[in-house]
């Protein structure tokens, strides 16, 4: 790689970061350990008997680490009635307390759950969305406040035993960090890399972090930048990591985006323990969690074969840009060049679509793969590469089913071998799924999650002209699968985009029977972004580039919001859905509704 950065051992050979082992109760995290599933309760922290049967539901579909909220001191103080209901109910599962703005929740919390999480975005550094300058001096000043309230936090842990994540969420950074380093990847870094270091100035080292977004390209430039970061600064910087897309939404689209963010980090060997965030029951998040996982926990920590050697990433992974190809005409469809991604079929999904076609609204084939002219290659036969860049005319180009590599570093390393020009056909498996060549004749959620985590992630960097999803059998569903991870990537937005919360102890209003209705009123407003928010805490920052905003002010109460500006407070909730479709108005973002079409493919 050119940058002096450098995330990954090997971009064409799985290798997973040796971190060190952070044990949370007796759940090892990193080191040796399986990557491990988290999830987190809904139910108000107040409420023994919810909490304490949520856990144990949790516990019993498999989730190995288990988080629940503490707002306040007083809130936190019931976690030991929580803890103790679980244990005597024969459960370990390890508790964790999410704090976000009070350092006396986290002093009480430590005392009776295994680790704290703490937010570096607003616990003590101040958030009022100020614009201001600060000198080195005032830079330095307020880091000096920051000590002096998080030590004791961390003396605290110490001597109890007690892990930390340091989880940055990408929206709610500082002001301080935000006018020093902007809303950005670095920021999110710096800003829990201040943490880490007071930490590490007591002695303490029962650190995971987390970089989260809920815009999967961020959050995987941020936690790239992370781990670059912590290895840059030495051997013993090796804290385990913990990967999540935040306010992933609910359905097909919040697994496919978490599946793009997680999967992609996971395949360059980061990441030591997740979680899927659904607007959905937590339950659902965990078999979701368990898929992500199986394939990577089931292979060797470092695979044999294969090796960088000298290998040059053909992107820059630090910062978005769309690799630079030609235009080609692919009957009649132009593929390539500042071209929106296309979604190709294959003739037999083709032909069993039949009289459907032209009746699939935004999910209709725009080419037979099997009938253009795509050139197939090995990427490490060098004759066939060369064959390729001596051609006078710009081709599209794709890998060729069966060779002996992983779909991501097989792409990989087309695009960096093959000349620019040419665009690339992406494919989420190398073999067709009934040949047993690499496809997923099995689960449907498998099949989703593959293609969204190889696809995904290579869009995510640049890389791709048109998309073609052959492990989803069923032919309109593998379509409306090419253009669901099209848009969760953020590479063609063709449908509302949502950015929802999953439902914590601090929701103010049922966010999934919300978000439903806010789907079902807007989700015909192409490219408009909607924040579904439970508090203020998910609220302004962390919603981060939504057009409009749906929040939790308090009990029966919610702001509306434009970008990050609150312009409406506390409306009824059975208020809220049409005063929002009012805002929208008011802002020419609306259109009426088209006539409805079938998706029965």
């Amino acid at each position: 790689m050119s940058d002096p950065l450098c995330y990954c051992d090997d971009l064409l050979r799985y290798s997973r970061w040796e971190t060190r082992e952070v044990m949370v109760g007796d759940v090892g995290i990193g080191g040796a350990n399986p990557i491990r599933v988290q999830s987190m309760i809904t139910s108000d922290t107040r409420d023994t008997a919810a909490c304490v049967a949520e856990v144990l539901g949790l516990a019993d579909a498999g989730c190995e680490i288990v988080r629940i909220t503490a707002q306040t001191k007083a809130v936190a103080a019931n976690l030991e009635h929580i803890a103790k209901g679980v244990r005597a109910a024969g459960c370990g599962v390890p508790l964790v307390a999410d704090i976000h703005f009070k350092p006396n929740a986290a002093m009480e919390a430590a005392r009776w759950v295994e680790k704290v999480r703490v937010n570096p975005g607003n616990y003590v550094d101040k958030k009022k969305f100020e614009i201001r300058e600060y000198s080195d001096a005032q830079y330095d000043e307020e880091l000096e406040r920051i000590r002096a309230e998080f030590t004791p936090l961390v003396e605290r842990c110490r001597e109890l035993g007690r892990a930390m994540r340091i989880g940055t969420n990408h929206g709610s950074l500082s002001d301080r960090i935000m006018n020093r380093y902007g809303d950005t990847p670095l920021g999110m870094v710096e800003s829990a890399l201040e943490f880490a270091r007071i930490a590490r100035e007591h002695d303490y080292h029962a650190l995971v972090f987390s970089m989260k977004a809920s815009n999967p390209k961020v959050m995987i430039e941020a936690y790239r930048l992370l781990v670059a970061r912590l290895r840059e600064a030495g051997p013993d910087w090796n804290y385990p990591v913990h990967l999540g897309v935040t306010e992933a939404g609910d359905g097909e689209d919040g697994r496919i985006k978490s599946a793009v963010g997680i999967g992609s980090l996971l395949a360059d060997g980061i990441g030591d323990t997740i979680r899927v965030s659904l607007t959905e029951d937590a339950v659902h998040e965990v078999p979701v969690a368990e898929a992500i996982v199986r394939g990577y926990n089931e292979r060797p920590a470092n695979e044999e074969g294969g090796g960088c050697g000298g290998f040059e990433a053909p992107y820059d992974p630090f910062s978005y840009e769309r690799r630079r190809s030609s235009v080609v005409d692919a009957g009649g469809c132009g593929v390539g060049g500042s071209e929106v991604v296309r979604v190709f079929a294959t003739r037999a999904c083709h032909e069993l679509l039949g009289g459907k076609l032209g009746k699939l609204g935004d999910f209709e084939p725009e080419g037979v793969y099997d009938e253009l002219e795509v050139v197939e290659l090995d990427p490490e036969d060098p004759a066939a590469v060369e064959a390729v860049n001596a051609r006078e005319d710009a081709c599209l180009v794709s890998v060729a089913d069966g060779v002996g590599m992983e779909v991501i570093p097989a792409f990989r390393l087309l695009a960096a071998r093959v000349d620019a020009r040419h665009p690339v056909v992406l494919k989420d498996v190398l073999g067709e799924p009934d040949a047993g060549g690499g496809g997923n004749a099995g689960d449907a959620l498998d099949a989703l999650l593959v293609a969204a985590g190889n696809i995904g992630s290579l869009l995510c960097d640049g890389i791709g002209d048109a998309v073609l999803v052959r492990g989803e059998r069923a032919p309109g569903a593998s379509l409306r699968l090419a253009f669901n991870i099209l848009q969760a990537a953020g590479t063609r937005i063709f449908k509302t985009d949502y950015v929802a919360c999953p439902s914590c102890g601090r929701t103010l209003f049922n966010l999934q029977e919300t978000t439903q209705r806010i789907r079902a009123a807007t989700g015909h407003l192409k490219g408009v972004r909607i924040a579904v928010m439970g508090c203020i805490v998910n609220g302004p920052g962390e919603m981060a580039d939504a057009d409009f905003g749906y929040v939790g002010g308090a009990p029966g109460k919610i702001n509306l919001y434009v970008g990050k500006e609150a312009v409406e407070f506390n409306i009824p909730t059975d208020e809220a859905v049409d005063r929002l479709i009012g805002l929208i108005k008011d802002h020419g973002r609306w259109v009426d509704a088209p006539e409805p079409v079938s998706n029965d493919v």
